[in-house]
């Protein structure tokens, strides 16, 4: 008998469709480059100002989230949430779980994995361990093995073992490639240790996306976030447009489109 919603890999694969597909219309560089596509259209079937007014619109759009203190608000919204908490002050949990997204793994011929701007993720998780908070750790990460040599996660405990974690307490998960595959398998693997109780260790802005799946999984999740963007600089900066502040604007549109569609 065929399901009359469709299978779950195919409500799967429609949300997440629908949710790349949303993303890419609503952020900063996808929404000017759609309008600017259909101003074209407008002038060339001679509704010059409804072209105008739109293109008007688009361009506008793409320069408010070009200023700090727009990309500040947006970013702010999210890592507010969850503010930075010192290691000490963390409570303690069965697992360590940290996420992908801050190391790149080594290409094929590269010796070495790639730190990113998230790999404060690590760091963190590292810390955490090293300060007795749970007794071991999950890295959560896959790659595409037709470009990458190891799993995002095997490059993570690369990083975690020079940072002076035993390979004993780490554990690897490396199926996924996207938060909402980290949860499921993740707790696949929790479940069988028998934990359910876990600090859970991603960027700031990631994280109120990130704790709504894992605690789907039925996982107690005490957030650990990191990586926190949002700083203090002189007004002028504020005001003037920026390639890193547009960037910023996408990704946390991007984190709160996610996650209003995974709902």
């Amino acid at each position: 008998m065929v399901c009359p919603h469709g299978s779950l890999d195919e409500r799967i694969f429609l949300v997440f469709f629908v949710s790349k597909l949303v993303i890419a219309l609503l952020s900063p560089l996808g929404a000017f480059l759609f309008g600017g596509l259909l101003v074209l259209i407008l002038a060339l079937t001679g509704r010059r100002r409804l072209a105008f007014g739109l293109g008007l619109l688009a361009l506008l759009w793409l320069w408010f989230w070009s200023l700090p203190m727009a990309s500040d608000w947006v970013r702010g919204y999210l890592e507010n949430q969850h503010p930075a908490i010192v290691v000490e002050a963390m409570p303690e949990a069965q697992a360590i779980v940290v996420l992908g997204g801050g190391v790149s793994p080594p290409d094929y011929g590269e010796v070495y994995p790639n730190l990113e701007s998230g790999s404060d993720r690590v760091w963190y998780g590292a810390r955490l361990l090293l300060a007795g908070k749970a007794p071991l750790v999950l890295l959560s990460g896959g790659s595409d093995p037709a470009y990458s040599a190891t799993s995002e996660a095997e490059a993570m405990s690369r990083f975690m073992r020079d940072l002076g974690v035993p390979a004993e307490a780490l554990v690897l998960e490396q199926r996924s490639r996207n938060t909402t595959e980290n949860a499921e398998y993740s707790a696949a693997i929790l479940a069988k240790q028998g934990v359910n109780r876990i600090l859970l260790v991603t960027s700031a802005l990631h994280m109120p996306r990130a704790k709504a799946l894992f605690e789907a999984q039925g996982l107690t999740v005490i957030p650990a976030a990191t990586d926190h963007e949002v700083q203090d600089r002189p007004l002028w900066r504020d005001v003037l447009p920026d390639t890193s502040a547009l960037d910023g604007s996408s990704r946390a549109i991007k984190e709160i489109v996610g996650r209003w569609v995974g709902r």
